[in-house]
């Protein structure tokens, strides 16, 4: 039997775009002589599509492309396909969270996800009932075993201290392995976690291994607002051996015979997964391409300042949108060093980005002599500082608006953690690059732009870093060395230790102490942060819900 997986980019709603690529995709399956074609985990609408589940017309829009991609296809290929289903019975939630088989102009089964994921980004069971009775697909003399996504994940690898393995009671492949199956099909929505690759690959390959049995993933690929899909369907035979892997945030497809799956020999890069810091750079810019792609944006502005956050998100935008739909500002006051503004031209340059040298002194400058007669003789402090980064976000926005560009906002996940930022200033944007990406690897990217030629200036990469919104300033000033301060946010945040955990692994009380209060008191601030694209396994936003007025 000849199996294709259909990694694919879907547009959430787009019924219409959805419909032609699946229908494309079928047909070139039919013609590369497939029996089965497999697509990922709710295809038919796009995951996730949230509070649209509650909506009966987008029920019924899912219901009639499923009933149209039945009518298309050829009478002797089946389809297996993910898509909302209305729950018959009268009493649970509305739905189901479904696999539709399709073969021979109609819907011949229906198989449903049993584990219904409510932790970090998911939240299932608000709109979904879990299955509960298990059966095999039988076709073309082949019994296979239909999961979907979370299905396979019964035990689950949390970084959290505070987590258990097992978090459900039923497990559906137990379940299903009772009925002998040839072959396990697990269609998913999975979206990336840079340090769960190798976790997410074993899940496959140890399942595989285990019960001796072929595995076959296809799992969506594309970015989703802030959520952002790898791709990287799989092949496993039963020794657990991944034999074929489709690309990485790039749509593929694949045919896999199943009787050449058992006899092929491993491949070396279908089992290499790329190095973290590639992942994290070719995941950030398929976020940035679909977020405005799907939104029907095509440029952006952000403020280039010298520093290494803005600039690597510089890199990354014109990476993803081209270097001709980027117009940058640099805004220098009189506390912007020289080689700030030349380092940022000369990123600029490197980069072939239009950019335009607007000083905010004057502006600033006036802003003081109007606030004097209500400030008086009160000494400067914080309150000028945010006035600078405020000037800067009207003038970006100003462009934005005028000509249609998004505004990116830089801010990295170090800063936002703490609070080192403005509110309506350079925390501004409509979409946040980095704002998952501790300081520490803003640096790792950028010596990985680096690696062949200097597109990033040498000097931007040696000075302090700093916000230069006052004389001889320096981030170190008020926050601990970068390297010290990412090991504890990254161990209090994605691990969710204690502070008795954290002063465990020698961090010096007072510090830790510290930093936590930063991170609690600066939540209102966070609520107000643009989306941001998700590259870990806890990242600020939807998938992190904290109180914003709370004591603890």
């Amino acid at each position: 039997m000849k199996i294709a997986l259909a990694q694919l980019n879907f547009l959430i709603g787009d019924f219409e775009g959805n419909l032609e690529k699946i229908l494309n995709t079928i047909s070139r399956a039919v013609r590369e002589h497939a029996d089965l074609v497999v697509f990922s985990e709710l295809s038919i609408c796009g995951y996730p599509p949230l509070d649209l589940l509650e909506r009966e017309d987008f029920i019924n829009a899912c219901n009639s492309s499923i009933e149209k991609i039945a009518r298309s296809i050829n009478p002797s290929t089946g389809v297996l396909i993910g898509s909302p289903e209305f729950n018959p019975e009268k009493q649970g939630k509305m739905l189901f969270n479904s696999a539709y088989f399709l073969l021979g102009g109609k819907i011949e089964r229906v198989f449903r996800k049993s584990l219904l994921p409510t932790y970090d980004i998911f939240d299932e069971y608000r709109y979904f009932e879990p299955n509960t009775l298990f059966s095999p697909l039988e076709f073309r003399g082949k019994r296979m075993a239909v999961t979907i996504c979370e299905d396979l994940w019964d035990e689950q690898p949390f970084e959290s201290a505070f987590s258990r393995s097992k978090l459900y009671s039923t497990n559906p492949l137990e379940e299903l392995i009772r009925h002998r199956p040839d072959v396990i099909i697990n269609l998913a929505a999975s979206p990336f976690s840079h340090r769960k690759q190798e976790v997410k690959q074993s899940i496959f390959t140890g399942k595989a291994a285990r019960y001796r049995i072929p595995l076959l993933y296809c799992n969506q690929v594309g970015g989703q607002t802030e959520l952002i899909f790898e791709g990287g369907s799989l092949a496993v035979n039963s020794k657990g051996e991944v034999i074929k892997r489709l690309e990485f945030f790039r749509e593929d497809f694949a045919l896999v015979d199943l009787e050449e799956l058992e006899s092929a020999k491993p491949v070396p890069s279908a089992n290499l997964i790329p190095e973290r810091i590639k992942m994290i750079s070719d995941a950030l810019v398929c976020g940035i391409r679909d977020y405005f792609q799907k939104l029907g944006f095509r440029s952006a502005t952000l403020g280039l300042s010298g520093g290494i956050d803005s600039a690597v998100a510089l890199v990354l935008a014109s990476r993803a949108l081209g270097p001709e739909n980027m117009h940058v500002l640099l805004m220098p006051s009189q506390y912007s060093s020289e080689h700030s503004v030349n380092d940022s031209i000369q990123l600029a340059r490197n980069l072939g980005i239009r950019f335009e040298v607007l000083s905010i002194e004057k502006i600033f400058n006036q802003f003081q002599e109007l606030l004097r007669p209500l400030f008086r003789d009160l000494p400067e402090d914080i309150t000028e500082e945010n006035i600078q980064a405020r000037i800067r976000s009207i003038l970006l926005m100003a462009l934005s608006n005028k000509f249609g560009h998004i505004l990116l906002n830089t801010s990295n996940k170090s800063e936002t953690a703490v609070g080192y930022g403005t509110l309506y200033g350079d925390m501004s944007g409509g979409l946040s690059v980095l704002g998952d990406v501790y300081k520490t690897d803003v640096y790792n990217l950028a010596y990985h732009f680096n690696r062949q030629q200097e597109i990033i200036p040498r000097n931007i990469f040696t000075k302090p870093p700093s916000a230069e919104l006052k004389p001889g300033q320096k981030d170190i000033d008020s926050l601990p060395p970068y390297d010290t301060l990412d090991g504890i946010l990254e161990a209090y945040i994605e691990k969710q230790l204690s502070p008795r955990g954290l002063m465990d692994l020698g961090y010096d009380k007072n510090l830790v102490i510290k930093i936590i209060r930063m991170v609690n008191q600066n939540e209102y601030k966070r609520y107000q942060s643009p989306p941001i694209l998700r590259i870990s396994s806890k990242a600020f936003g939807v998938g992190r819900r904290i109180p914003l007025v709370a004591k603890y």
